[in-house]
């Protein structure tokens, strides 16, 4: 073999090796990032736990209703007892609900009350509740066994994120609440329906105006993420698995309320038989602004969050159209906020709240 085929045979074996090592690479800066061994210091990925804060507020259903809103009567003329104020932050509250006082002829025990409940605790799409005076403990509460009630009081919400109340919620309240005072022999007195009807839009139209959800999202600026990825650099910034695949939440700092933050992704990359060759492109980073109190600071941890994440993943901040969002454009969104939250204390609707958190639901 000649100098000259030898080195032929040379030339063309770095070649291919170039070739090789040109395509791994490739595949390597292409190839989803992906989890790190955990180091100790934070959970990587999803163990089955879920921890995501729920939202006060009783079960879910619906029941047709039939029209009863003539139905009046006065049971504190009748019996002559003194009706507690109904107005209170938590529970009914006069100020997002409609109330109907309920006096019953005798003490009721309980475990009756708590019989004769509505099998649903919905009139539409609006929660309905039935609250007992603990005369002992002197405030209103969910009838409890043990416990004797005279006076009652059953409601329904004025509004909520699927609108205002309407006639037919109102009249399926109605319904609901004489059933209960029947099964009880107690009286009920209904406040007017289209007076109440009217408060309702008017609360649905405030609520629509104060109503901010806001949403960044991170996209990878080269390689794309693996679910393992994002969850693990999303735990060393505070969050936590949530009660969905594909979801993960910054929890608030008293356990039972909404989460501060929700980080969202593709819920199929998450549930895929091998989520590591899952790619990811885009995250989404939300904050419910009227579901956090003010003082979580929530918009500052959402920078603080975002720009962490975008720093650990080598992303880049967007809004939901994709477009690319620098300082100068976030910072006018602050101050906008204060405001909104200022208006929403005036109307004793302060983000974080119980009744905010009913309301903007």
């Amino acid at each position: 073999m000649s100098n000259f085929q030898l080195g032929l045979i040379i030339a063309g074996a770095i070649v291919l090796i170039v070739v090789v090592a040109h395509n791994a690479w490739t595949h390597h800066r292409n190839a989803p990032r992906r989890a790190r061994p955990s180091d100790g210091s934070a959970p990587a990925a999803d163990d089955g736990t879920r921890h995501e804060p729920a939202f006060d507020g009783p079960p879910l259903g619906e029941e047709g209703g039939g029209d009863l809103s003539g139905h009046t009567v006065d049971p504190r003329d009748a019996l002559q007892l003194p009706v507690p104020p109904a107005e209170r932050r938590g529970g009914l509250d006069a100020l997002v609900d409609a109330i109907a006082p309920i006096t019953a002829e005798q003490p009721v025990s309980g475990d009756a009350a708590l019989a004769a409940m509505p099998t649903t605790r919905r009139a539409g799409s609006k929660p309905f509740a039935i609250e007992g005076w603990n005369e002992s403990a002197r405030q209103w509460e969910t009838p409890r066994p043990g416990q004797r009630y005279q006076l009652l009081q059953a409601g329904v919400q004025l509004a909520n994120r699927t609108g205002a109340l309407n006639e037919i919620e109102y009249s399926e309240f109605v319904m609901k609440t004489q059933q209960f005072a029947d099964a009880l022999n107690a009286a009920v007195d209904f406040p007017d329906m289209l007076h109440e009807v009217a408060r309702g839009r008017e609360l649905d139209q405030f609520a629509s105006d104060h109503d901010a959800q806001l949403t960044f999202v991170l996209r990878a600026r080269q390689a794309a993420w693996s679910p393992g990825y994002v969850q693990q650099n999303a735990a060393r910034v505070g969050l936590i698995p949530g009660a969905m695949p594909g979801r993960m939440v910054l929890p608030a700092a008293s356990a039972g309320l909404p989460p501060v933050l929700t980080l969202a992704y593709d819920a199929q990359a998450a549930m895929s038989d091998d989520p590591e060759q899952s790619a990811l492109r885009e995250v989404s980073l939300s904050l419910d602004v009227a579901q956090v109190a003010r003082g979580e600071q929530p918009f500052a941890r959402l920078r603080e969050v975002a720009q962490e994440l975008c720093e650990a993943m080598d992303g880049v901040l967007c809004d939901q159209n994709g477009m690319p969002l620098p300082a100068m454009a976030i910072d006018p969104i602050a101050s906008d906020l204060e405001q909104l939250y200022d208006q929403l204390d005036a109307r004793e609707l302060s983000a974080g709240s119980a009744l905010a958190r009913r309301l903007f639901s």
